[in-house]
């Protein structure tokens, strides 16, 4: 069966050529235009969030009797990893987290059983739980965030039109959700004090009841007459705050008005549960989503013309602010992208005119945009938009995706020098170097196979890197074989050497000719006695190979390990946190303090806000986003530029450590990239006893301060609460007819108020709740005089029942999969990476067998950074055995040896010489993104090697003397694969400047370099030895012998 010849067909139909060539541009420019673009690739947070509420219970109380048992049944669904929560005082929040394993496509199967699970226990927890209540929706990325705001504007009115905007926004094209950010519930608060209650003789329980009934909702039927149907509707409901406050009450013998025994005012929530602050001033945020695969560039000028329409008819005094700008900052990401695109293009293209010659050069220029082209069309079809992961593959894949066309053109340009017809020229090229490019290619592939197969968070977030590389590979090859042979068809014009001499130019260009010519035929000759000598001498080579390895190995425990470095987008995040139990008000007067800071650093900052009782929302994917706590308080402040950004967060370091912050924690820092870590350096201890287990993490903490590069170091929770213990006199109580439940009504109806029911007014149902009056709230003093009704309608002060006591109790317990969990977190503001911080630390820890020596029940885990990157590592490692099976089995189909795959397969670890040399000379850490281009970098050494190979056996097969066969192999591949190595290794220089991709660029650019050298004097060695051992001395030196065959298969 004759094979087929793609680049003889290509030439005999090249008006379908032509056709496909114009084709396949048209549809990669369509396709690029329908690209999705966004910041980051498509990443599912694999968390959903379950929260309980329990007023009245302590945290203890929380954590035994509700956050147990709800752990204890979510730990028993599928795709369940880890169940972290955190109980407190009345409530808890149980975080559950998915299986890094698991496929995104499994999780809304996982949070459905939670759900279900949970909701079958509800039953059983106590009387009085509230929930629980589900949130599975954290990959909501709302990546446009306004600020309204206004002087002399209400919140209410900023809230209405807040809710007009949020219409407005919902009709833009793309726009998912719009979330409103800061908003201040209403309230109607009727305020009674006790003390004039217990005068009157009203209670405020008897007060809320008189309440809820006024204005209870109730069906009162219809009249159904022979023609019409009446509704029967009486009046009384409440329409507006006056009509509560001239509500009649009944109290004995009198009739008063609410407003004679009451103070009846609307407002908000009190105390607020959060804040959002613009500038230093009290706004509402407006965050904004957008749709799954859209276009955050066109959704931007759709948001930016909404805005502006929206802004016109807003009323005089109010305005609307950009915060985060996220389609800005994809725009420079992207701009930024593209400049080192065509950055890589010009040097592929200066590399191939240079070395090929105008012409062929030419061709291999035309096959460039070509292959684009097509890797555009196919990520269109694929689904694969253009974000920072998928347009720096593109940048690794030009270096790549030209070596196929390089070698074809090269050939064939060699052919026709030989005296071939174009025709023959081109038929040829395919027949020799078609197969192992397509090995090359296939291996090259598969050293991104384990990105493909990686099940992790990291995995999911590089994917994209091994999806574009495969296409623009892929496609090359096609590309080499088919438009490259057609393009040199028609463009290369190469003289015959059996002509030359009689076409030889005269003059100048003669002269550069001749110089050419002669440094070409000069290097030539040099290279070939570098190899005779390298044949001579095998083990000599090989033995420095080897040692020169080594060293690298040893040398490459200095370079700094790192999970992902941090993101160059403006934003800094200030976090503070107080003591837990603080109030929000302690906590908003410590924001005021950095806001009236931050006003005076004008230079360096754009805009910030602060988000007082919670965290930001998630306006960049990787954001670490935090949950609600007064205590808890975030800036996100958005610089003018990155000096500015660095500027400025020394100076906040700064600020955090003065003794003006001294009474909390302050924590300033830059945005992550990948998945979300938080405190880069951590450790965990579990175990049941809640002091015990203190100890061992102040031990723990102990070792970590005395680092000098680790700085905030503190344990998630330490602290206790205060707290009044109420102990009742239960005799005294009884006697009087007073239960626990009265005493328990009474206080959390004067200090929280219950709610009466609802005041309606247009769309908003505005809660009305009835407490006791500010003195009766904030008095601590005044609680022991607070008076319980008794059963014969009297009253008694709370002190001749109970015994009030002064306590500490916990503020906070967190759990890890059902175990008590303190972690001890710390942060790192220099240079030095967080691996190596980690391993300094452990040194110590084991050094003093702590861990060895923990009590039985009790256990040491590393968190933060290094434990991240080691579930990625292991999801990477997992996908390993796939990649060495698809290597060995591509190999031993393009080679059918097992002593040449072996030799080719030992080439592969050489990369590691030049990654440790150059991450050393660059000062860049090892990450994990470097780590899946050192991987992927020993497909690229391996093809080298199956080219070379490839063409020893070829020379042997025509008749050449073995060791003749080796030198001239190594002669004549050198040129095709230095060129391919340094357009590889040049068109990183523009990657390397980024601070994603930059390790990895440098890591390619060493290991390809040091390797492809070793390789074209190691590998000849190799095979010299290899040969004479399997077959002897005197074969390597002699003419084969036809018959033979020289079939070195085993």
């Amino acid at each position: 069966m004759r094979k087929t010849n793609l680049s003889s067909w290509a030439l005999k139909h090249q008006n379908l050529v032509l056709y496909f060539f114009v084709l396949i541009i048209i549809l990669g420019i369509w396709g690029y235009t329908k690209l999705g673009q966004a910041e980051d690739p498509p990443f599912t947070f694999k968390v959903m969030l379950v929260q309980v509420r329990w007023p009245g219970a302590s945290a203890l109380e929380v954590e035994k009797e509700v956050v147990n048992r709800i752990e204890k049944v979510i730990l028993e669904t599928p795709y369940v990893s880890d169940v972290r929560s955190y109980s407190m005082p009345a409530s808890a929040n149980i975080m559950v987290i998915g299986r890094d394993s698991a496929e995104s496509k499994y999780m809304p199967e996982m949070f459905y059983q939670v759900r279900k699970r949970v909701q079958d226990i509800k039953t059983s927890l106590p009387q009085g739980v509230q929930g629980p209540f589900f949130n599975d929706e954290f990959g909501d990325t709302f990546g446009n965030i306004y600020s309204l705001s206004g002087d002399g504007f209400s919140m209410a009115q900023l809230r209405d039109a807040a809710d007009q905007i949020r219409k407005e926004l919902l009709r833009v094209p793309s726009v998912a959700k719009v979330l409103l950010v800061g908003e201040q519930p209403e309230r109607v608060y009727i305020q009674l004090s006790n003390a004039k209650a217990a005068n009157l003789g009203i209670t405020l329980q008897q007060l809320q009841t008189t309440l809820a009934k006024q204005n209870a909702v109730v069906a009162t039927g219809e009249y159904e007459l022979s023609s019409d149907r009446i509704i029967v509707n009486p009046t009384g409901r409440f329409t507006d705050v006056d009509s509560i406050r001239n509500l009649p009450l009944q109290i004995g013998t009198q009739t008063l008005k609410l407003r004679d025994v009451a103070e009846v005012t609307r407002g908000y929530n009190d105390p607020p549960t959060e804040e959002f602050r613009y500038m230093g001033k009290p706004s509402l945020g407006i965050g904004v989503s957008m749709q799954q695969g859209g276009d955050i560039i066109q959704l931007g000028k759709n948001l930016e013309a909404t805005m502006q329409r929206i802004q016109n008819q807003l009323p005089i005094g109010m305005d609307i602010h950009d915060v985060n700008n996220q389609p800005v900052a994809v725009k420079d990401s992207i701009n930024e992208f593209t400049q080192s695109v065509f950055e890589a293009v010009v040097i592929v293209l200066g590399v191939s005119f240079l070395s090929l010659g105008l012409r062929a050069g030419t061709v291999v220029a035309f096959s460039i945009p070509l292959v684009l082209a097509g890797t555009f069309f196919c990520m269109f079809l694929f689904n694969i938009g253009l974000h920072k992961i998928s347009l720096g593959s593109l940048i690794l894949a030009l270096g790549l995706l030209v070596d196929d066309a390089i070698i074809a053109v090269e050939m064939m340009a060699r052919k026709l020098e030989e005296g071939f017809d174009r025709l023959s020229a081109a038929s040829f090229a395919y027949s020799t170097t078609a197969f192992p490019m397509l090995s090359g290619t296939f291996v090259t592939v598969a050293g991104f196979l384990p990105i493909a197969t990686a099940k992790s968070a990291t995995g999911e977030y590089t994917r994209a890197i091994f999806e574009v590389v495969s296409i623009a590979l892929i496609l090359s090859w096609f590309a080499a074989v088919i438009i490259v042979p057609w393009l040199g068809y028609h463009l290369l014009k190469i003289t015959p050497h059996s002509e030359r001499e009689q076409n030889k130019k005269t003059g100048l260009f003669g002269k550069i000719q001749s110089f050419e010519h002669k440094l070409t035929d000069g290097f030539s000759n040099w290279f070939r006695r570098l190899i005779t000598r390298c044949v001579n001498y095998p083990k000599t080579v090989i033995l420095i190979t080897l040692l020169v390895f080594a060293s690298s190995v040893v040398g490459f425990k200095l370079v700094q390990q790192q999970f992902f470095p941090d993101s160059i987008r403006l934003e800094l995040l200030v976090d503070l946190k107080l003591p837990e139990g603080a109030s929000i008000e302690a906590t908003t007067q410590n924001v005021k303090r950095v806001e009236a800071y931050l006003n005076t650093q004008t230079e360096h900052i754009e805009n910030f806000v602060s988000y007082v009782g919670t965290g930001s929302p998630r306006f960049y994917l990787p954001l670490d986003q935090q949950l609600p706590n007064p205590s808890f308080a975030q800036f996100v402040i958005t610089t003018k530029r990155i000096p500015d950004r660095e500027a400025l967060r020394s100076k906040l370091i700064a600020l955090m450590d003065s003794e003006q912050f001294s009474q909390l924690r302050g924590r300033v820092l830059r945005l992550e990239n990948g998945p979300p870590v938080g405190y880069p350096v951590q450790f965990r201890i579990s175990g049941d006893d809640l002091w015990q287990l203190r100890s061992l993490a102040e031990q723990t903490a102990a070792y970590m301060r005395v680092n000098p590069n680790l700085r905030n170091v503190h344990l998630d929770w330490n602290e206790l609460r205060k707290s009044i213990q109420l102990k009742v006199d239960a005799d005294k109580a009884i006697a009087l007819g007073v239960t626990q439940s009265d005493i328990n009504q009474v206080l959390s109806s004067t200090l929280q108020g219950a709610t009466v029911g609802e005041f309606l007014q247009g769309d908003q149902a505005i809660p009305m709740m009835v407490r006791g009056d500010t003195g009766d709230r904030n008095n601590i003093e005044a609680l022991a005089s607070l008076t319980i009704p008794t059963s014969n309608g009297k009253s008694v002060p709370l002190s001749q029942i109970t015994h009030l006591e002064n306590v500490q109790e916990e503020g906070l317990i967190w759990h890890r999969n059902r175990v008590p969990t303190i972690t001890i977190k710390g942060d790192i503001y220099s240079t030095v990476q967080a691996p190596t911080v980690t391993n300094e630390i452990m040194a110590r820890i084991n050094q003093d067998k702590f861990v060895e020596n923990l009590p039985l029940g009790y256990s040491f885990a590393i968190g933060g950074s290094v434990e991240e990157s080691a579930k990625g590592g292991a999801s990477i490692a997992a996908g390993m055995p796939l990649f060495i099976i698809t290597v060995l089995t591509i190999l031993m189909l393009q080679l059918q040896s097992f002593q040449r795959v072996v030799m080719v397969v030992l080439t592969a670890p050489f990369g590691l010489i030049g990654v440790t040399a150059f991450l050393l000379l660059f000062n860049k850490p090892f990450g994990f993104v470097a780590m899946l281009g050192t991987i992927a970098l020993s497909g690229m050494i391996m093809r080298n090697s199956v080219i070379l190979v490839d063409q020893i056996d070829r020379n042997i097969e025509d008749g050449m003397i073995p060791h003749q066969a080796v030198v001239d192999a190594a002669v004549k591949r050198f040129r095709p694969i230095m060129l391919t190595a340094m357009a590889a290794i040049l068109a990183m220089i523009p990657l390397s400047k980024s601070v994603f991709f930059g390790p990895m660029a440098v890591a390619i650019m060493g290991g390809l370099l040091g390797a492809t050298l070793l390789t074209l004097l190691f590998l000849p060695a190799l095979y010299t030895l290899w040969f004479k051992l399997t077959r002897g001395k005197q074969a390597f030196e002699e003419m084969p012998k036809l018959e033979a065959g020289l079939e070195m298969n085993l």
